[in-house]
């Protein structure tokens, strides 16, 4: 039986390091792949799963842990994790709406897990949202292994008011 390497897989153009004593994509001074640094750059993302065989995505804070894993907080009141948990999610970053010429997004799929995060993380987290739909923000957290990561660029990007004009 063949040992599995559960190492997150990237695109070879963006993460070509691929030696035994760190992990995949970590480069020569131990940082995290370009993926990782660049999902790092917001704060909030969007998490898809099916639930009873419909998709459905939701947004999300999340931190992108120095080994990889994500850590990511949503309103338990939704009942979203519940149906997240076991599951098989992706995760997408992204700077759309930024306003930037080049426009970014960063998925992640893999296995989550609800998870309470250590003090630290939850105070990397910062301060919750007040209310989710009218209703006090109750914060429930699932973690990520990933076992894809890919990051996407589109180059010169129209503003969103030419892209929709005559």
């Amino acid at each position: 039986m063949a040992i599995q390497d559960h190492r997150p897989v990237y695109s070879r153009l963006l993460d070509p390091v691929d030696e035994p004593s760190r992990p995949a994509g970590w480069d020569h001074a131990h940082r995290p792949p370009p993926c990782h640094r660049t999902a790092r750059r917001t704060p909030y993302g969007r998490v898809s799963a099916s639930r009873r065989a419909l998709p459905f995505t939701t947004v999300t804070r999340h931190l992108v842990l120095d080994d990889g894993r994500l850590i990511l907080r949503l309103h338990r009141g939704y009942g979203y994790h519940g149906a997240l948990d076991g599951s098989v999610v992706a995760y997408e970053a992204d700077n759309v709406g930024s306003g930037a010429p080049d426009t970014w997004s960063v998925q992640f799929t893999g296995t989550a897990r609800v998870t309470l995060p250590d003090a630290a993380e939850r105070e990397r987290f910062g301060r919750t949202p007040r209310l989710a739909d009218g209703a006090p923000f109750d914060p429930v957290f699932l973690g990520v292994e990933p076992e894809f990561v890919t990051l996407h660029h589109l180059t010169e990007v129209p503003a969103l008011g030419l892209a929709h004009s005559a």
